[in-house]
């Protein structure tokens, strides 16, 4: 019954929580930047959408892990960006409002190539004797509701009361982080008996997911004539996933149903905090030697 409760009806809250904070710093004006610069967020859509998965399912048939921990790995793969890349592009003096705007349409895009990329990393990785479809028809629905609204709800809130969503910003994101961290910790403490194997398991192969794709989409950017600060945005949307979307997919009877999968989307979620911040405090340094920031007005 407890654990019926997390997943049905915690999980969900948190993860609503987080998307209308996110919701309450957008505007339609940040989705101006798809018109003005389209490169950038081409790019960064690229990165985030088509090169984490494909280093995912890369390192996931060279790296001997346990079915479930393989498609636990692919599903935090094709999750969005979570709203921890926003803060931590704000804290690094990156391109906040092209963080916001690669968030926001990672979030309406991954609504719809989410569950075909879990359904052929299943396929690939859990085997038939095993294999369970995820619905997708019901998981579109069910993410639609559990982000896609909760965002819109926070853009008209902040269309209709601006002072008031300012205002409301650092109280969410407060409650934001905290949900973000009992969630990680839930996931974790729900089969605390094998932390320590689950750690050994899928710690390692979460960071080098991690540190791939920080390293691989900077470079991508850079490559193809982006800014510093806008490569570097790129490398913290890319790297830093939304874990509780991931663990709330895995852990919900109605969807997965699968606590175990949840598990690598809990220990990544840990690691990129950690490396997120290393990476933030670093961009901040380097960033100070560029031009000026341009941030949304919520930040100024």
């Amino acid at each position: 019954m407890e654990n019926n409760f997390v997943t049905e009806v915690f999980l969900p809250l948190a993860l609503s929580t987080i998307m209308l904070g996110m919701g309450l710093s957008l505007t339609l004006r940040d989705f101006k930047r798809i018109i003005i610069d389209p490169k950038a967020i081409f790019i960064g859509l690229f990165c985030q959408l088509i090169v984490l998965p494909i280093i995912a399912f890369i390192l996931m048939f060279f790296w001997n892990l346990e079915p479930e921990f393989a498609v636990g790995i692919i599903l935090l793969s094709a999750c969005p960006g979570g709203a921890t890349s926003n803060l931590y592009s704000y804290l690094g003096k990156c391109d906040t409002a092209l963080s916001i705007s690669l968030t926001a349409l990672s979030s309406a895009i991954t609504i719809i190539s989410l569950p075909f990329i879990v359904n052929f990393g299943m396929e690939v990785f859990m085997g038939d004797e095993v294999y369970v479809s995820l619905s997708i028809p019901r998981t579109i629905l069910q993410i639609i509701i559990i982000t896609l609204i909760p965002v819109s709800l926070g853009m008209y809130i902040r269309s209709l009361k601006p002072s008031f969503a300012r205002r409301a910003d650092k109280p969410v994101k407060i409650v934001s982080g905290l949900f973000m961290g009992l969630v990680v910790v839930g996931a974790i403490m729900a089969d605390r008996e094998n932390i320590i194997p689950f750690i050994q398991a899928t710690g390692f192969p979460a960071l080098t997911l991690n540190i791939i794709t920080l390293m691989a989409s900077f470079s991508i950017a850079r490559i193809l004539g982006l800014s510093f600060q806008q490569s570097a945005t790129i490398s913290m949307e890319s790297g830093m996933q939304n874990g509780t979307l991931a663990i709330a997919i895995a852990a919900s009877s109605r969807l997965l149903n699968n606590p175990q999968i949840a598990i690598p989307a809990a220990i990544y979620s840990l690691i990129m905090f950690a490396t997120g911040g290393l990476l933030s405090y670093f961009f901040s340094q380097k960033n100070s030697d560029q031009s000026t920031v341009k941030l949304p007005k919520m930040y100024n």
